[in-house]
């Protein structure tokens, strides 16, 4: 959201949203602090007293401002129409790759925030964005599911998507190229195990049941 986009009486909500995507450009230097929100509220004209209101939690509302301006870039540049032409597979690794070009440029940033989210304090909140941000790429890669594999799929894409994360935090390759191949590796990896377990479901619902033989004993008729 650009200044001009901000009404003449903003809400914190709407003031948050406007400065979420500059956050990080002065945390790299700043920190996740009070100097970032500052920086970036004088650079939309805001008043940095208001601006400090919009996270009242501090660091880890500022993250968690990012992230979420990071899932609606993620959609800007993943429309629909885009993922619906591509595999189940690929889905997943452009949703994630998508999101490291854009913090590409805010290594230093997502380093800190990352430090941030894992001290004792804040493990629930970085666990809760962690979820979300694995919610919002299963649910853009059309996934609908409501019985245990809603879980077990975002628990796994969030195991996933850390692992990457730590492994392009240190990444100098062109194009983040070892990130990439990494990426492709665990995704293969959750595809095998996503097979071995459809395959296992399909030969349970073969297997004899014991109660409904012994039923069939007691109570030929059933």
């Amino acid at each position: 959201m650009a200044q001009t986009d901000l009404p003449d009486d903003p809400t914190l909500d709407e003031i948050r949203a406007a400065l979420a995507p500059r956050l990080a450009g002065d945390a790299a230097f700043d920190g996740w602090g009070k100097g970032a929100v500052a920086s970036a509220a004088s650079a939309l004209g805001i008043d940095r007293d208001i601006a400090a209101l919009a996270f009242p939690g501090g660091a880890t509302d500022m993250i968690a401002a990012w992230f979420g301006w990071i899932d609606e870039e993620m959609a800007r540049r993943l429309p629909p129409e885009r993922l619906a032409a591509m595999k189940i597979r690929t889905r997943i690794a452009a949703l994630v790759e998508t999101r490291l070009e854009i913090v590409a440029n805010d290594k230093e940033a997502l380093r800190r925030a990352l430090a941030i989210l894992a001290m004792p304090q804040n493990i629930a909140k970085g666990a809760q964005l962690g979820w979300r941000a694995a919610d919002t790429m299963w649910r853009m890669a059309g996934d609908t599911a409501t019985d245990y594999n809603h879980y077990t799929k975002r628990g796994l894409l969030g195991t996933i998507y850390a692992a990457t994360l730590t492994v392009f935090l240190d990444d100098d390759s062109d194009g983040f190229a070892d990130t990439r191949a990494f990426l492709a590796r665990r995704i293969d990896n959750v595809m095998q195990f996503e097979k071995a377990k459809s395959g296992f479901l399909k030969r349970r619902t073969r297997i004899p049941s014991l109660s409904r033989f012994i039923g069939r004993l007691r109570y030929p008729g059933v």
